[in-house]
Parts: C-alpha cells; sequence; structure tokens
C-alpha cells in the first residue's frame, strides 16, 4: 500500500508539476498547459495495450516497474529540454510518457487479488480506493509546497523521486502462478498459435478485441465503464472552476485548493467509513448513489454564496466521489474475467483519463464565464452518468408473500 500511495502521489503530482515547471522556464501559459494535455490525452491508448501485456506478462510487477520508470524519465526528459529544444518536441515526449498514465492507476489496482487474497479482497479495495484519495489530497498540495521553497523546476524532480521510491513494492509484487486457460481456438496454419512475430502480433489484436469485447458485452461493465468516464468528465468541472469560485467568493485563488481539498479529505473519510463498516454486496448500488451525491455537492457549489457554503458543497461531493471510486473498483474486480482483468482496469483508467482530459477542455471557457456555469455543467453530467449507470438495471426479485411470511 505504501508503494501504491507513492505512485498515485507521484502521479497526481505529475500534471500540475509540468505545468509549473513549464510556466517556470518558458513563462508561456499555453506550452505549460499543452504539456499537461499531452500528457493526458494519450492514455486512451496506451492503457489497452498496457493491460494485454500485464494479462500476458509472468512478472507483472516488473513490468509495472519499467512503466514507472519510463513515465519517471519521461518527465525528467521533458525538465530537461525546457528551453533547450523546441516546445513540439517536448510535447511529443509528454504524450509519449501519457500513453504509460494508465500503469500508475488501474494496472496497479488490477494486481490487487494476488496480493490481498479472495477474503480479504473487499477491505484492501477500499484501502486502494482511499490510495487515491490520499494521492489527490497530498499531490497538489506538496507540489504547491515545493514550488515556493524551491522553485517550479523542483516540483518535476520530487515527483520523479516519488515514482522511484514506489519501485521497490512493485517490482516485488507476486508472479503469476498460473494464467487462466483462454478460449481454445482451432490451430490453422498462419493463425496465432502457429508462432512468429506475425501471430503473436495477431494474438495480441484478438486480445485487444476480446478485452474490449468483455466491457461491451457484460451488462455491469459496461454500465460501470461509460458512467464513470461521463462522471469524470463532470468531474473535470468541479477542479477547474475551484480557484474561479475560490476567488469569486473571497478573492483568492488559492482557496480554490482548499476546496479541492476538502473534497479529497471527504472522500478519505467516506471510504474510511465503508472499510470500517465491512462487506458491502451491492457495489451497482454505491456507484449510482455514489455519483448522484457527487452531482448533488457540485450543485451545491453553483448556488454556494459564501465560502463556507462553498467548503459544505465540496465535502458532499467528496462524500460521494469516494465510495463511488470504490464501487467502481469492486465492480471491475467481480465481473472482469481473472485473465483480463488487467485489461479491464488499464482500458477503464484510460477511458476515464482522457474523459477527464476533455472535461478540462470544455471546463475552461465555462469558468472563464462564471464558476456557477461550470459547476452546473458538471451536476447535469453527474446525472447523465446516473442515468448511464442505472438504464437497463433489473430490480432485484421479490420472494413471494408466503415465502416472506406474508397473508
Amino acid at each position: 500500500m505504501a508503494g501504491a500511495v507513492a505512485a498515485r502521489t507521484g502521479d497526481e503530482m505529475s500534471g500540475p508539476a509540468l505545468l509549473v515547471a513549464g510556466l517556470a522556464v518558458t513563462g508561456s501559459p499555453l506550452t505549460a498547459s499543452w504539456l499537461l494535455a499531452g500528457l493526458t490525452v494519450s492514455a486512451a491508448a496506451g492503457g489497452p495495450l498496457l493491460g494485454v501485456l500485464l494479462d500476458r506478462a509472468r512478472r507483472p510487477g516488473r513490468l509495472l516497474a519499467c512503466c514507472l520508470l519510463s513515465y519517471a524519465s519521461g518527465l525528467l526528459l521533458v525538465l530537461y529540454g525546457l528551453g533547450r529544444v523546441p516546445d513540439a518536441a517536448l510535447i511529443g515526449v509528454a504524450v509519449v510518457a501519457g500513453l504509460l498514465g494508465p500503469a500508475l492507476t488501474g494496472g496497479w489496482t488490477a494486481q490487487l487479488p494476488r496480493v490481498a487474497g479472495p477474503e480479504r479482497l473487499s477491505r484492501a479495495n477500499t484501502l486502494d480506493s482511499m490510495s487515491y484519495n490520499v494521492a489527490g489530497l497530498a499531490g497538489p498540495a506538496v507540489v504547491g509546497v515545493v514550488a515556493s521553497a524551491g522553485g517550479g523546476t523542483m516540483t518535476v524532480l520530487v515527483c520523479a523521486g516519488l515514482l522511484a521510491a514506489a519501485l521497490p513494492a512493485t517490482w516485488s509484487l507476486p508472479p503469476v502462478r498460473f494464467h487462466p486457460a483462454a478460449p481454445a481456438h482451432p490451430t490453422a496454419p498462419g493463425s496465432p498459435a502457429e508462432g512468429g512475430a506475425a501471430g503473436r502480433g495477431r494474438a495480441v489484436r484478438a486480445e485487444l478485441v476480446e478485452g474490449f469485447a468483455v466491457i461491451w458485452r457484460n451488462a455491469p461493465l459496461r454500465r460501470a465503464t461509460a458512467g464513470s468516464a461521463l462522471s469524470c468528465c463532470g468531474l473535470a468541472m468541479l477542479v477547474v472552476s475551484a480557484p474561479v469560485l475560490g476567488a469569486e467568493l473571497t478573492g483568492e485563488s488559492g482557496h480554490g485548493a482548499l476546496l479541492l481539498a476538502v473534497t479529497a479529505a471527504s472522500g478519505l473519510a467516506a471510504n474510511a467509513v465503508l472499510a470500517a463498516w465491512g462487506r458491502v454486496r451491492r457495489w451497482d448500488r454505491v456507484l449510482i448513489w455514489g455519483t448522484a451525491v457527487l452531482g448533488a455537492g457540485m450543485a451545491l457549489a453553483a448556488g454556494a454564496g459564501a465560502f463556507w457554503a462553498a467548503v459544505l458543497a465540496a465535502a458532499v461531493a467528496g462524500a460521494g466521489e469516494g465510495p463511488q471510486l470504490t464501487a467502481l473498483f469492486s465492480v471491475r474486480h467481480r465481473e472482469a474475467p481473472a485473465r483480463l482483468r488487467s485489461q479491464v482496469f488499464t482500458t477503464g483508467a484510460s477511458l476515464k483519463i482522457t474523459s477527464f482530459a476533455i472535461g478540462l477542455a470544455l471546463a475552461g471557457p465555462l469558468a472563464a464565464y462564471s464558476a456557477s456555469s461550470a459547476l452546473v455543467a458538471g451536476a447535469v453530467l453527474q446525472a447523465a452518468a446516473v442515468a448511464v449507470l442505472t438504464a437497463g438495471r433489473r430490480a432485484p426479485a421479490r420472494a413471494p408473500r408466503s415465502a416472506r411470511g406474508g397473508r
């Protein structure tokens, strides 16, 4: 868990750190924002392929360690090149590094069943989602402290150091003792079963198609994947509008960071309650209600006329976001086939990261008009996500009256 917290804190730091460093060295907000966009927008392409490779790996922990090291190296390469090489080349490096982003999130979580075992998976899953809340709380705060004390470039160095600190834990993850049997396919001349580079390439493509097919054909997975991606797009509205709302209510945009910290802390507290409560059976319902509460918090923030009301709204939003993430992981663990688990997690993570990037792009013009308009749009997106999560769900069958002791 310590390795997960270090890796995810580094991940949460990476975007703001590049933004701060790019602005500090070049003085151009455009260059800084394009570096951040490059780091996030490529996740959709990298996630599914990373998942296939992790599912096929005998030692997935070592592959994850290579991803961590490569991601950190990409950040350092961008830092070294700032002011020395053309901006377009650095944005390209950020895009390549961003391909590995899902390994820091879904790729790590997918290994949880082998570390915790089935009897402890529910509690371990809650603790794992809490690590995201801790990282979301600590990452931006560390960037702010380090930037104030050591300058913008130092933030990238600290971020890379945190990613490197997670390497020993990642490297020591247990190996796969056996790979669950894949569906039988007839062996024909030129088929993947015959081997060779072309066959292996076709096998990887077939597994990519199969992974997407599993998500699409499994109704709970399909709803959870689509609903969480839509919700993440709406969450970006809160992230962008928080500094604007802080400035509108107090005159200081820095108070917006406090609102985001309250959201993360509330999510952490809500997940702690879930962990203490014990086993939850209907995670699909928790996912729906968590998304609804998140939307309610954003709607309350849109109508906040005082800063204390905005703080209360941020706490409500966090109380929904924390359990929402735990429920999402639980649904994936429950529904994903063991041999495709990594692909399901990394594909879901990549879709959420890319959806968040789209939300950031949409939130900018809305927040520039007013924070309330961006927050209302975010609340509408949460409502749409709830509609997706509830579509096609069947109500649990009720027992006959006689079986319930009725007359």
